[in-house]
């Protein structure tokens, strides 16, 4: 199963690409950021998701934050980016942020 994200240029990703980029931001996130998102990182991937814009931005913001942690690897903080600036994009155009 593939994921395509709204606002983000990549295309799709595997749902085991999701799974496997939610276990290294488990593990550089504060429990409290880490709940924020984990419904969606978890490993059980919604097959789609309509989140609203300021959820959208609120979860960019905790990946791009996860991004620069010195225990990301640099493959999974590029991802972790990427992903974080699609949500943001989605949040300043005051649109909903979609997986498909």
């Amino acid at each position: 199963m593939g994921i395509r994200f709204s606002h983000c240029a990549a295309g799709t990703r595997s749902a085991l690409t999701i799974s496997s980029l939610g276990e290294h931001l488990a593990h550089v996130l504060p429990a409290r950021d880490w709940r924020k998102i984990s419904k969606y990182f978890g490993g059980g991937l919604p097959n789609y998701a309509d989140i609203p814009p300021h959820a959208a931005g609120q979860i960019g913001d905790t990946l791009l934050a996860a991004a620069d942690h010195r225990l990301m690897p640099a493959d999974w903080g590029g991802l972790a980016r990427e992903i974080g600036m699609a949500a943001k994009t989605a949040a300043a155009a005051g649109e909903a942020w979609e997986w498909r």
